[in-house]
């Protein structure tokens, strides 16, 4: 008996006996967070954000999902590995940043490449134009900043757009 109440108490101590609660498990335990849910899920995005990280989500809320024009969050699932995989990392941070860590004036790349910068303005925390409106939820693997809007990377310039307009149409026989 003595053993097993030495094997428990160091169990609890190490937190063995608890389950570990990563930045995915804090989005699908939200009651405001069921549209990213179902988009990380749909966009095989879930096993990797559950991993070691760290990693910072800034996680936009249902409500943020719905202010995006119509038809937009069905139209990104429609090819859930593409764009909206892009849009979902460009919420997604390399290590732990939490409130006390962010600037004004700060930029931090993403996992998608692109960066956010970071406003201060009367004592809140912007990423891009979305306000952080809880901040610094702690997950073992990371931490997670509710934001009260959807942000996306600016559009990749494609080679034929970074064209001049006046060369677009020339080719050989011009």
């Amino acid at each position: 008996m003595r053993i097993s109440m030495i094997v428990l108490l160091m169990a609890v101590l190490t937190g063995s006996l608890f389950a570990q609660s990563t930045v995915v498990d804090i989005v699908v335990g939200s009651p405001d967070h069921n549209t990213l849910e179902k988009a990380v899920i749909a966009a095989e995005l879930a096993d990797d954000l559950s991993g070691e990280g760290p990693f910072t989500l800034f996680a936009p809320t249902d409500a943020a999902f719905k202010a995006l024009p119509e038809g937009t969050v069905s139209a990104l699932l429609e090819d859930p590995t593409g764009p909206l995989a892009d849009i979902l990392l460009y919420h997604v941070v390399a290590g732990s940043a939490y409130s006390t860590d962010l600037s004004n004036g700060q930029t931090i790349k993403t996992l998608n490449g692109d960066p956010i910068s970071v406003k201060i303005v009367d004592g809140k925390a912007y990423v891009n134009d979305a306000q952080v409106t809880v901040a610094d939820i702690k997950a073992d693997n990371g931490v997670v900043h509710v934001i009260d809007a959807v942000i996306t990377p600016a559009p990749k310039m494609t080679d034929a757009s970074a064209m001049n307009p006046s060369q677009a149409g020339s080719g050989c026989g011009n």
